[in-house]
């Protein structure tokens, strides 16, 4: 049972998606609450899976009656009714703060996007304003957002994300894919949704710089769903590595199950992320968890999130990305060393024991 000055607690958030990092965190998050004996119930405006149970956001002030019980809203996007009930509600209240997307990202590609990521940055004043009882970032650099945005020092904490990493490592690897990667090719792998921030354009340059300056026995696979409103972004990547000549050597496989994505990870000899915002960047941790070296451009959230244990380049440019993979996949003993250092400083800062033992001393200062 739980010592937590907690009666009941929503964990809340606009939608919940299967494989989704930020629905991940809120079914992470609900669970750990559940593990100690406390009331916790997952509300959203919009679901797509029957379990765990969610609860239309409707029907949330039936469940929160009392002072000490908890709002607690996951922000990531503009969301009308979850602002209303951080305004409203006359419970105790906390925001888990996943950052939002600068809305110039999506300028020329989806004008719902970048008009959901403008409210929702301008939305984060408010949020400092009404003077939340704790404010939770995923990271270091999702702080900082929130101290600039108003919110007071003293009730804002660092809580990385809950993930489902422990089931990836648990599951069996997905044979077909593997079948498919075992020939022989260098693998450098990148995943994450096909999404304008997230420097696919930069990856295929570095990727490209590599496969015919160093090795053209080598592909670039790319994990991760395809949304219809990014459908200029999509096409412009497959016309860029076309440009490339490296068109029949960058895949895209779309979205993956967790059994497939753990094939990817172990047919992969490098992790390369070119990503220009992150709040956190939680398939850094999954490549980690994975021993697969990870080689990155130093942008937002990831250098630290990867904090020491990967190459992070500070200059964005291709051929010095091109020249970290190089090394990596030509050095095999520092590829191990530091596929072997990841591990470790996932399994020191980024487990889910430890992120549900950070979300409960944070909780106690209630």
């Amino acid at each position: 049972m739980s010592n937590l000055p907690l009666n009941r607690v929503a964990v809340v958030t606009s939608h919940l998606a299967v494989g989704d990092a930020v629905s991940n965190d809120v079914i992470g998050m609900c669970s750990a609450l559940e593990r100690r004996g406390i009331e916790a119930r997952m509300y959203a405006g919009s679901w797509d899976f029957d379990q765990p149970e969610v609860h239309p956001i409707t029907e949330i002030r039936k469940f929160l009656k009392h002072q000490n019980d908890l709002f607690l809203y996951h922000h990531s996007i503009a969301w009308t009714p979850g602002m209303e009930l951080l305004r409203e509600l006359t419970c105790r209240t906390a925001i888990k703060y996943h950052n939002v997307t600068p809305p110039e990202f999506f300028v020329g590609i989806s004008p719902w996007h970048e008009q959901m990521c403008r409210v929702g940055r301008e939305e984060l004043a408010e949020v400092a304003r009404t003077d939340c009882n704790l404010y939770l970032a995923d990271s270091e650099y999702n702080r900082q957002d929130l101290l600039q945005a108003g919110a007071a020092q003293e009730k804002c904490f660092v809580v990385p994300p809950f993930h489902h990493i422990e089931r990836l490592q648990a599951i069996e690897a997905d044979l077909d894919v593997l079948d498919a990667y075992r020939d022989g090719k260098t693998n450098i792998l990148m995943v994450g949704r096909v999404a304008p921030h997230k420097g696919h354009p930069a990856l295929i340059r570095a990727f490209a710089v590599y496969h015919h300056d160093y090795n053209r026995n080598s592909r670039l696979i790319i994990v991760g769903k395809e949304e219809a409103p990014f459908k200029i972004y999509s096409d412009a990547l497959r016309t860029s590595a076309a440009y490339r000549l490296a068109e029949n050597s960058v895949i895209f496989t779309g979205e993956a199950s967790d059994s497939e994505l753990k094939a990817y990870y172990l047919m992969a000899n490098v992790f390369a992320i070119a990503s220009e915002h992150e709040g956190f960047c939680v398939p850094v941790i999954e490549a980690m968890a994975m021993k697969v070296p990870v080689v990155a451009y130093a942008s937002s959230a990831i250098p630290a999130t990867v904090g020491g244990a990967g190459i992070v380049l500070e200059e964005r440019r291709p051929y010095l990305m091109a020249e970290a993979i190089a090394r990596l996949v030509g050095d095999e003993s520092l590829n191990i060393a530091l596929g072997t250092i990841g591990q470790r400083r996932y399994q020191s800062h980024f487990t889910n024991e430890k992120i549900e033992t950070e979300l409960l001393r944070v909780l106690s200062n209630l």
